[in-house]
């Protein structure tokens, strides 16, 4: 009997060492991995949240996008997208894209519910790439509200609306991101083969179809943050659209809906780039070998702000102020900072040495 009581004390013994070991051994496991953690960069937990639908968003401003029909001799020329930004007691202003109607003589509006309106074009400036249409406001019910692209972060979600392929598919919606801010693209005017500015644009991966052009770029809330105008084409490229921000759009359109003109900077000569070589060798130009950059004067017209500042047929331009210039398109972007009747300093190479000249700035006359 005393043999079996010491056998169970023997054993309890045991059973209570080994689960006191385990407690130990585990609090030294915790006390280690806690003293791990110490030297281990501390991330922010992220709960990302994907609302089931931006349906109210999307409401906020769906009955104030159009479709925009462009005519010329009775014949449609171009389709687009805009959108109703403005209304008084008598009319509703539309904002949309220069290239939209820049070729019409006549455009169509049609409404969310399919109803046609006809509109004429208040103004229309290339450079921009904004048109104001105006029509009467009895049928117009919405407007849109307009946000800030100035407060926008990269990655805020985005949504667009528009009329890809035309009236068939109006009222198409998509959605992406903000994928870049003030990015500078090169624009052809015309079809023309080079480059004639630059714009200052959104980049969104929100899709961007023909048929969109002059649709709203909108933020979560359904405000307007850009207008729709264009995107790279490409085998190798996806989902890289452009959108003019909505500041400058509204800029240009309060000038566009007056039917005023917008005043361009103006010096009066005619140019091509440094590395057009064709045309240098057409126009008997011969350009220093080690002159890389600039842009080359062709004609300077007569009485012109560059004619009396004695600028000359062959001067290479480099630098506008303190800003240096290597194509057109680099050239009138920063010219065009400037107002009419300002002065800027230009510096230009004549004959392999370097000059500088003052010009005052004026409005091109018709």
């Amino acid at each position: 009997m005393k043999k079996n009581y010491l056998s169970i004390i023997f054993i309890t013994t045991i059973v209570i060492s080994f689960s006191i070991g385990a407690i130990c051994t585990n609090i030294v496991l915790h006390e280690n991995n806690n003293s791990n953690n110490k030297y281990q960069n501390k991330s922010t937990s992220i709960t990302l949240k994907e609302e089931e639908s931006i349906n109210e968003a999307i409401s906020n401003i769906y009955d104030a996008v159009v479709v925009i029909e462009g005519y010329k001799k009775e014949e449609m020329v171009s389709t687009g997208t805009g959108f109703i930004y403005k209304k008084d007691d008598k009319e509703a202003y539309i904002m949309t894209n220069h290239h939209v109607v820049s070729e019409c003589d006549k455009v169509k509006v049609i409404l969310s519910d399919k109803t046609e309106i006809d509109a004429t074009i208040s103004g229309s400036e290339a450079y921009s790439d904004i048109a104001v249409l105006k029509t009467k406001n009895d049928k117009i019910e919405q407007i849109v509200n307009i946000g800030k692209s100035e407060t926008l972060k990269i990655g805020d979600t985005l949504f667009a609306i528009g009329s890809p392929e035309g009236v068939d598919y109006a009222g198409t919606v998509t959605k992406g991101i903000l994928s870049g801010k003030d990015r500078l693209v090169e624009v052809a005017l015309n079809n023309s083969t080079t480059s004639d500015y630059y714009m200052k644009v959104l980049q969104t991966d929100v899709a961007i179809n023909p048929g969109n052009s002059g649709g709203p770029l909108c933020n979560i809330k359904g405000e307007v943050i850009g207008i729709t105008n264009m995107k790279l084409v490409n085998s190798t490229i996806e989902g890289m659209g452009f959108a003019i921000p909505i500041e400058d759009a509204l800029h240009y359109a309060k000038i566009l809906e007056k039917g005023e003109k917008i005043k361009r900077p103006y010096i009066g000569i005619s140019m091509i780039d440094r590395k057009n070589e064709l045309y240098l060798w057409e126009n008997r130009i011969t350009i220093p070998n080690n002159i890389k950059n600039g842009i080359i004067i062709v004609e300077v017209n007569k009485d012109s702000p560059a004619s009396k500042a004695k600028l000359e047929k062959g001067d290479i331009i480099t630098r506008i102020n303190n800003k240096d210039i290597n194509s057109l398109a680099e050239f009138r972007y920063e010219l065009f900072k400037y107002n009419v009747g300002e002065e800027i300093k230009i510096t230009y190479i004549r004959n392999k040495k370097k000059k500088k000249v003052q010009i005052k700035l004026t409005e091109k006359s018709d």
